[in-house]
């Protein structure tokens, strides 16, 4: 099957057809990276106007075969979901739907296990420092650690994450002794910010490896850093952009 045939057969029958393509780039992109865990880890992305409907991951299915048609539609005000012969996963339900509800500038919502972003959140001190550009892209209250891990995260764990993404600066939560959870306005966006972290992230923990002193950048510079990459322009769409491309040369099959 050839794009231009993917693209007749769906672009007209699906609701939200280019933000499934979206997120459907994204999942199997993430698969390549090595960067998802088995068939478990979640991404959501709201498409109503308050948020709270948005599309997520079907139950257990590898990312790396994931398409457009196969994303949830999902009301995170509905108390039925969970009835639906569709249902998503619990954990995914527990927490991509409370943030949804609870957290209108958190569009796009990606949630992994990661290996480097994951070995952050399972030290003492979790703070990705800046000791880097990449690690100074998040410098100050674009991170935020959530310290209180309760088991998986169902209904309540949901509903008490929810509230660590109240800043609209926030944009990478640590979950001690879990993961990250990443959200953006945009899947191209949290996409982007997901990337840089577990590459931030990986260059902090090998850099660690060495036992030697780190060069930390001073928060003035860490700052700027940070306020130029949040206004860098362009950059994330253009990431995005160049995936889908490769996919479409690759395995158009995504799109359908």
């Amino acid at each position: 099957m050839n794009i231009a045939q993917v693209h007749k057969e769906t672009r007209t029958n699906l609701p939200h057809y280019a933000e499934r393509v979206d997120l459907a780039c994204a999942f199997r992109w993430t698969a390549r990276l090595n960067m998802n865990e088995a068939v478990a880890n979640h991404f959501s992305l709201a498409v109503s106007e308050d948020g709270t409907q948005f599309l997520m991951n079907p139950n257990q299915v590898h990312f790396s075969r994931i398409k457009a048609s196969d994303l949830l539609l999902i009301d995170g005000n509905d108390p039925e979901t969970m009835s639906r012969p569709d249902a998503p996963d619990p954990t995914a339900w527990g927490l991509h739907s409370a943030i949804h509800r609870n957290v209108p500038h958190a569009r796009c919502v990606m949630h992994v296990h990661s290996i480097h972003a994951t070995v952050l959140a399972s030290l003492a001190d979790s703070r990705l420092p800046p000791i880097d550009q990449n690690s100074a892209i998040f410098f100050g209250p674009r991170q935020v650690i959530d310290e209180n891990y309760g088991g998986l995260a169902f209904e309540e764990e949901g509903e008490r994450c929810s509230k660590l993404l109240a800043d609209p600066m926030t944009q990478v939560m640590i979950m001690g002794n879990h993961g990250i959870l990443v959200i953006g306005e945009t899947v191209a966006e949290a996409f982007n910010r997901m990337y840089y972290f577990e590459r931030a992230a990986e260059t902090y923990v090998k850099a660690l490896w060495t036992g030697k002193p780190l060069r930390r950048l001073s928060d003035e510079i860490a700052a700027k850093v940070a306020d130029e990459s949040d206004h860098y322009p362009g950059q994330a769409d253009r990431h995005l952009a160049e995936l889908k491309a490769i996919l479409d040369e690759e395995e158009p099959v995504y799109r359908s």
